[in-house]
């Protein structure tokens, strides 16, 4: 099996020429180009508030992803809310823990992560049962997290604040039959490729994705995922690659 062409559905990262993708496309002789598979529509304050949600009424907000990061912190900034030092923060993974200090200083505030999985920030989160959690996130979320927290017994409401739509424009971008390789981040991304392609069959191409939600939609989707991470050893999706094109060569 030859891999040379790769879909990345992510933009792709700024200064690319020093990104771990740089280094792969160069180590593996691959040609590697970024597409967005979805795009963000915002929820904006005034219908926010018509959903009768005081932000301020919680101690602690969960955080499953960068982009409930980005939208939260503006929702809060078009509704002049003073978010309280005292608000504790629970991140998914440590990438969104990390990406949250964008928005507030660690060293004043109370951040919490877990590592990919939502079963570890439940843990973590037990610790803490007798705050209020808001769970920010978009339309069409999951109730993974939410489930976890009923069979916990521990309240948390959810807070659409932004939408997540597939890009009906990648049909006329992407030519999908000259890919060998498809790189998902999401489970929109998955809803994205059927969206765009009802027809799509996976034939030899590779499939990779990252996270539970991720792998899970894709097999939903009848597909076979070739490439899953994260894992202990695994801690990026260029690292995920590069370890499955190397025992290609074997």
């Amino acid at each position: 099996m030859k891999v040379k062409n790769v879909i990345i559905s992510q933009p792709q990262p700024p200064n690319y020429e020093k990104s771990p993708y740089y280094e792969l496309s160069k180590k593996h002789n691959l040609n590697i180009t970024f597409n967005k598979f979805i795009t963000i529509d915002p929820v904006s304050a005034q219908e926010f508030r018509k959903a009768k949600i005081n932000i301020l009424d919680h101690t602690a907000i969960i955080f499953t992803c960068n982009n409930a990061v980005d939208h939260f912190f503006r929702l809060a900034k078009e509704m002049r809310l003073m978010i309280p030092e005292t608000m504790k923060y629970f991140c998914v993974s440590e990438k969104t823990a990390f990406y949250l200090q964008k928005y507030v200083q660690f060293r004043k505030r109370k951040i919490f992560n877990g590592k990919e999985k939502p079963e570890e920030l439940i843990n973590i989160i037990k610790k803490h049962h007798q705050e209020k959690f808001l769970l920010p996130c978009t339309e069409s979320y999951k109730q993974e997290i939410v489930n976890l927290f009923t069979a916990n017994k521990i309240p948390v409401r959810k807070a659409t604040i932004y939408r997540t739509i597939s890009n009906m424009s990648i049909r006329d971008e992407i030519n999908i039959d000259m890919a060998d390789m498809l790189v998902f981040f999401s489970p929109f991304g998955i809803k994205s490729l059927f969206d765009n392609y009802p027809d799509f069959k996976q034939n030899k191409k590779i499939i990779a994705t990252w996270g539970n939600t991720t792998f899970t939609a894709a097999m939903e989707a009848g597909l076979n995922v070739n490439i899953f991470g994260p894992s202990e050893l695994i801690t990026s999706m260029p690292m995920a690659i590069d370890v499955f094109l190397e025992k290609l060569k074997k």
